[in-house]
């Protein structure tokens, strides 16, 4: 009996690289070779982010700004930022023939005339809504767990320049269809601003192009709401970025971490997958919450006149507290000084809102001078271990609460 010997196995056969295959590696070859940008994106793909939910406050607002940025865009080939008169002649049969400035008239043909603006519309706006609800829940939670101590003050105070800009951002666009809602809310910033002594009625004057409502101010908000304050928080926002990048994602207390770690997922490809995932999650529950609820109809308003009020207007939330500061001055506080009026119910508001605002943007250096704290943290606190900041925190959110209901006292009466 033969016994043959075993064959060996046979190499499977190489396969030739696709001819795509071959220019994508060349393509990345040429670019490396000359921007060595391999070495970067490696020291990005192990960077480590910590796994927990709060965190996803500070990504709900970076996609809700992309939304917004998106939709925005679509708006800008449609809307006429011009106070000129015109005559409308589109399909909202009941504003059919009346004069209405070009910026008015324009929003109504997005809203009804053409296709798919008026969902642009609204994903424009519950997105900027959500964008800024997000960025303060996210400071809240930097605050109350400590995450703003050395060495992210400066992240912290570009993080409060981002509050602020995103509301300056939201009032500009709120501003720009020239309805008559956003037409007093333009009259109550004009009121505030001739309430400045000796030089509000000049800054009220530069505003405006003259008296109030002028004809410049949609054209000159329009430039800033698309290209000033866009690009300074996309500036913003890179910095703030980078500089969690450079400082490293804190982390909350727990087993096997410490200053000296992060414990968490590499940003490649396991972060990537979950926020690309999570970015169309948030995408997808703008455009539902924009196709199911109607959000400032100015159809319903009609277009702006000085002489009716409405009863029950309400501004955009997060102005609400500036509003209401107005609201819970006693009126009547004036007397005449160097032959001007000195308005005491504006004067208040104007110094009391900034430096409550300060006291914001400037706590951790606040915090660190008088705790003489120089060391750095990485690790994250319990408000229950921090009682003085979080009572002061709860302090703060108390008061910015009385004010943003004081805005509603017309309705709660």
């Amino acid at each position: 009996m033969t016994v043959s010997a075993p064959t060996a196995p046979t190499a499977p056969a190489a396969v030739a690289p696709s001819r795509g295959s071959r220019f994508t590696g060349a393509a990345a070859n040429y670019i490396d070779e000359r921007t060595s940008i391999s070495g970067l994106v490696k020291e990005l793909g192990r960077k480590i982010f910590p796994d927990h939910w709060s965190f996803m406050l500070g990504e709900v607002a970076l996609y809700s700004f992309i939304a917004i940025l998106l939709s925005g865009t679509f708006l800008t080939f449609f809307f006429q930022p011009s106070m000129a008169e015109v005559v409308y002649h589109g399909s909202y049969v009941p504003l059919k023939g009346l004069q209405m400035s070009a910026a008015y008239s324009s929003t109504l043909n997005i809203s009804f005339d053409i296709r798919g603006g008026l969902l642009f519309r609204q994903i424009h706006h519950w997105a900027a809504l959500l964008f800024i609800a997000a960025i303060g829940l996210h400071m809240l939670r930097v605050y109350f767990t400590g995450a703003f101590r050395k060495p992210r003050e400066i992240n912290w105070l570009i993080g409060f320049t981002l509050f602020i800009l995103a509301m300056a951002e939201g009032f500009t666009g709120y501003s720009l269809p020239d309805d008559l809602l956003s037409g007093n809310g333009l009259r109550i910033i004009d009121g505030l601003v001739k309430g400045i002594p000796i030089v509000g009625t000049w800054i009220s004057y530069l505003l405006f192009g003259g008296e109030f409502p002028g004809t410049k101010v949609v054209a000159m908000f329009y430039s800033v709401h698309i290209l000033l304050l866009p690009a300074i928080l996309v500036a913003a926002l890179g910095a703030h970025l980078l500089l969690m990048v450079i400082n490293k994602h804190t982390q909350f207390a727990g087993p096997g971490r410490t200053n000296d770690n992060v414990v968490g997922v590499p940003i490649l490809p396991i972060f990537a997958a979950k926020a690309g995932g999570f970015f169309f999650v948030v995408f997808g529950v703008i455009v539902l919450i924009a196709s199911l609820f109607t959000i400032n109809p100015i159809w319903t308003y009609g277009p702006y006149d000085p002489s009716p009020v409405s009863a029950g207007t309400q501004p955009d939330w997060y102005i609400g507290f500036a509003d209401g500061a107005l609201r819970l001055v006693p009126p009547g506080w004036e007397f005449v000084w160097l032959n001007h009026t000195w308005s005491f119910n504006i004067i208040v508001v104007i110094l009391v809102l900034p430096i409550f605002l300060g006291l914001v943007a400037f706590y951790p250096f606040i915090e660190g001078w008088i705790t003489g704290d120089k060391r750095e943290h990485h690790i994250t606190q319990r408000p229950r271990n921090a009682p003085a900041r979080t009572a002061i925190g709860a302090a703060g959110v108390t008061f910015y609460a009385v004010l943003w209901a004081a805005a509603s006292s017309d309705l709660i009466a």
